[in-house]
């Protein structure tokens, strides 16, 4: 932790960004974004020297919700732009956020290469034991026989866990904590960013709609002092509601035992984080509910030489021998041959002077065409009081995805398909008399009449958005939806 004084003083509210947060109600991600920003003030780390890192899934949207700098990566992909965002830039302080499947799946190898190699950065996974994104598949981390949409039988894999597989990678810095547990949660981020080298923390993270309640064991305030246990470097095992119970070593492995009748705290195995072998936070991390109460907190905690520092002292020790490189000469370096081009590459070079392909009828269409192209439909409207009973029946008359929500001329917000199934869930029947206004997108993105189609499209994939009005003078004329867009595509190829 820094104690530069002058430094200005940041609070929570200087790490949220100006985006709408898009996770559905009551997801533990909202749990960890909170803590998230209420521990990198404490860091006495200037906001510019901030970077988080994403893949693919729901926790990767986490970049666009702090006020930091960040990248939106692609799948699985995060560990490997993190390294060269830390190699070339070792001053600033990297995040890695990542979900059950985007790490473990696609990204297990490039997860397992930046742990190996002990890079400065911390990597948050996010582990719902599902594929929450893409609406209920199983996952990596998905427990064995367990139903989805995707495994209708029950699933077969054995499902990995992620600590013993950092663990296995000889992770400098491994720690567990739960979403719910805010305390913990933060005081587990704050290790992670002093610690130097790879530090990784798995989040125990509940999706209440495709998997919820798979960590209600370890959350439950009745049982969880039964089925979890905290670690504390130097303390003895304990656990229980009366905190009569601990862990020691059989041989070599762990058994439940209660205090007293002869055995006492000593005879439990003792926490130690410290160990350069990494054996004993493996087998910590192989205790699993209900066989043992799960451990949560630090499981390792050790110093290794770091990726990011080594590659840099060589760097300078080459600069230092043999000067600043040119990049010409690094391309005529060594081995170098000539090609003859040949009569049809000179015929393309000439019909193409740049060297590029043209682009297909198709993407220049998409380019050129404003979105008056896409035939805008009127926009069925609805007042904010208009109950949700009514404007549902209005979506289905229309057969539309989206009406606006108006006073008068100005627009207020948007009530969409997703709004509905997301927002109202299974408490309908609850919430029909309510007034749609408490369940809208407020302030939507919206388009121009003379914008292109391109910009649509763009705006509809970073936004998340199916939906989007448009406007002449700040009065919306239509709405134009993905649909649209398929259909013009549609048409334009068989033209």
């Amino acid at each position: 932790m820094s104690t530069d004084t002058s430094l200005p003083v940041l609070k929570p509210a200087d790490f949220a960004s100006d985006q709408d947060v898009r996770w559905c109600p009551g997801c533990g991600d909202y749990s960890i974004l909170a803590q998230m920003k209420k521990v990198l003030p404490t860091l006495g780390i200037p906001r510019e020297k901030f970077v988080f890192i994403s893949g693919i899934g729901c926790s990767s949207r986490f970049p666009y919700y702090m006020n930091t700098y960040g990248f939106h990566s692609i799948h699985g992909r995060a560990p490997a732009v993190a390294t060269g965002v830390k190699t070339v830039r070792p001053d600033l302080s990297v995040w890695v956020i990542t979900g059950d499947g985007d790490a473990l799946s696609i990204g297990g190898n490039h997860l397992m290469h930046a742990i190996r190699r002990n890079l400065d950065v911390n990597i948050v996974l996010f582990n719902n034991r599902i594929y929450g994104l893409t609406k209920g598949q199983y996952s990596p981390t998905s427990p064995l026989g367990k139903v989805t949409k995707s495994t209708p039988m029950g699933s077969v894999d054995n499902p990995l866990h992620p600590l013993s597989v950092a663990i296995g990678c000889e992770a400098t810095f491994v720690a567990r904590t739960i979403d719910v547990n805010i305390k913990h949660l933060g005081s587990v981020l704050a290790r992670a960013a002093e610690h130097k080298g790879t530090a990784f923390v798995e989040v125990y993270q509940n999706c209440n709609i495709f998997n919820n309640g798979a960590y209600d064991y370890a959350t439950d305030r009745d049982t969880k002092a039964e089925t979890t246990i905290e670690l504390e470097h130097g303390k003895p095992l304990i656990f229980g509601k009366n905190r009569d119970k601990g862990i020691r070593l059989n041989g070599m492995e762990p058994e439940i035992v209660e205090l007293g009748k002869g055995i006492t705290e000593d005879d439990l195995l003792f926490h130690d984080e410290k160990l350069p072998e990494p054996s004993l936070a493996y087998l910590l991390s192989r205790m699993h509910y209900p066989q043992f109460p799960e451990p949560i907190g630090v499981f390792r905690a050790v110093d290794r030489p770091r990726y990011d520092v080594m590659v840099n002292e060589q760097i300078h020790a080459a600069i230092e021998k043999k000067g600043e490189g040119q990049l010409e000469k690094l391309f005529h370096a060594g081995d170098t041959w000539s090609v003859d081009a040949g009569e049809q590459q000179a015929t393309e070079l000439d019909a193409d002077p740049g060297g590029r392909t043209p682009a297909n009828p198709l993407e220049e269409a998409i380019l050129q065409d404003d979105i008056s192209a896409l035939s805008p439909r009127p926009h069925p409207w609805v007042a904010p009081d208009t109950p949700i009973s009514q404007v549902l029946e209005k979506l289905t008359e229309s057969n539309v995805g989206c009406v606006l929500v108006m006073d008068g001329e100005e627009l207020l917000g948007v009530f969409t398909e997703r709004d509905a199934l997301m927002k109202l869930n299974v408490d309908y029947a609850e919430l029909k008399d309510h007034p749609v206004s408490e369940y809208m997108t407020p302030k939507p993105r919206t388009l121009g009449e003379n914008d292109k189609i391109a910009f649509a499209l763009h705006r509809m994939d970073v936004g998340g958005y199916r939906h989007l009005p448009i406007l002449r003078d700040g009065k919306p004329t239509g709405i134009i939806s993905i649909r649209d867009i398929l259909k013009y595509m549609a048409q334009r190829l068989q033209a």
